[in-house]
């Protein structure tokens, strides 16, 4: 089995996001895993490294991630993970022969005809997104602490100022453009709740759990990957046995 990390909006290097998941993952089961880059996030196709300027939007993202899914053998099959934004990402990527299962971490599962900026506008209390004027939007009214604040209080400082450092500005497009596809539906699912997110408010995530084949909810912020990583590494055993 093959595991690919889908990460969300606003950020770069996908890659340091999930690395201490990644490593438990490998150190326990022997698996491997690696990050889709996103071409919205201003990533270049391989290694997730910023190239520079966002190109694209939820379509290219998609198709980013329809890419590596190519490369998985089909015989092997590949669990997906998406963190929040990246839910959407997977929905729009629709159905593909190599994923077995599904794992949405504080995530999304939009119906056909959803966009990323509706689905955020119910919340009470949402992030400040802005406006950059060259067809970008990127996160407003933040400084490393209060970045880490909201979306890491449950990380150590040093930890929040490199994600702090991987904030960056996304195409706009990825947050107007309507899904086309509901690459969630019919396909085995696990919707993971994050309980002391203060990004993403509990009652969204739970909507969308509902719709997911199965849920759990985990005492986190926004990031389990990263501040418990056991937790999350507990969830895919149980989806490789």
């Amino acid at each position: 089995m093959e595991l690919l990390f889908v990460h969300g909006a606003l950020v770069r290097d996908g890659a340091w996001w999930w690395q201490p998941t990644a490593d438990l993952l490998h150190e326990t089961t022997g698996i491997r895993s690696r990050a889709v880059a996103l071409p919205s996030c201003g990533e270049a196709e391989f290694g997730g490294i910023a190239s520079g300027t966002p190109e694209g939007g939820l379509v290219e993202d998609a198709a980013a991630l329809r890419r590596a899914l190519d490369g998985v053998d089909p015989d092997v099959g590949a669990i997906v993970v998406g963190h929040s934004y990246g839910g959407t990402v997977i929905a729009e990527a629709g159905h593909h022969p190599a994923v077995r299962h599904l794992v949405l971490v504080s995530s999304y599962l939009p119906a056909v005809g959803q966009a990323q900026a509706g689905i955020m506008s119910g919340e009470s209390d949402p992030v400040t997104i802005a406006d950059r004027g060259d067809g970008t939007l990127g996160v407003s009214g933040y400084d490393a602490d209060s970045f880490g604040a909201r979306f890491l209080q449950d990380a150590d400082t040093a930890t929040q100022q490199a994600a702090w450092e991987r904030v960056t500005a996304q195409s706009a497009a990825a947050f107007v453009t309507p899904t086309t596809r509901a690459g969630w539906q019919g396909v085995d699912s696990t919707a993971i709740v994050c309980t002391d997110d203060r990004s993403t408010s509990v009652a969204l995530q739970r909507e969308h759990a509902a719709r997911a084949t199965r849920s759990i909810e985990l005492p986190t912020g926004h990031h389990p990957f990263i501040t418990r990583p056991d937790l999350v590494v507990e969830q895919l055993t149980a989806l490789l046995g």
